[in-house]
């Protein structure tokens, strides 16, 4: 089955020791999925980094007019693009909860352009992926073309904060070397 750990080149802490905030919220999570998704466990390293990074991803998945499909799209295409392999399967899996074709998750990491989506969403991921692997090129043009779509500048703004914010993540878990949950691997198959 291979390495198990949340992550490999940091301790893991026990959950026991961590600060009441901290600990109900993994108690929580591990309630809502069945099981304890490791990077609850790996930020839990540095239990005010965990807090950060967790409010503001409740910030981009609850306050925004972004369905979650989109959001997990998002994630998944910069995180294809990253070579994340946590967040590949962590977000690949989610993306098939959310979403209502199984195969776009595998589609997607492997390479978003050739995706079976809509013109909108290939917008969307361009602007994304752009943000991921040339930011400094991205220019007032490419806010336009997502407008073209139907998207305001407020979800513009959003799908920019999630592109930003995994690049963020999926550095860390290449940092960290988190591995994914069993369970992820077949979640929403």
């Amino acid at each position: 089955m291979g390495n198990t750990d949340p992550m490999t080149r940091f301790p893991v802490p026990d959950v026991d020791d961590l600060p009441e905030d901290v600990r109900e919220r993994i108690e929580e999570e591990t309630e809502r999925a069945g099981f304890t998704p490791n990077v609850f466990l790996a930020y839990a390293y540095r239990p005010s980094h965990f807090r950060a990074f967790f409010q503001y991803y409740d910030a981009l998945v609850e306050d925004t007019d972004l369905t979650r499909e989109e959001v997990e799209m998002i994630v998944v295409a910069v995180s294809g693009a990253n070579d994340c392999y946590y967040c590949n399967v962590a977000h690949g899996a989610l993306l098939r909860l959310y979403g209502d074709d199984p195969h776009l998750a595998d589609q997607l990491v492997s390479n978003y352009r050739n995706a079976d989506i809509s013109d909108r969403h290939r917008a969307m991921l361009d602007l994304a992926v752009k943000l991921t692997e040339a930011q400094a090129t991205v220019e007032e043009d490419d806010l336009e073309r997502l407008e073209a779509h139907g998207f305001s500048r407020e979800e513009i703004w959003d799908v920019g904060a999630v592109a930003a914010f995994f690049n963020l993540s999926n550095r860390m878990a290449h940092l960290a070397d988190m591995r994914p949950n069993e369970e992820f691997h077949t979640l929403g198959r």
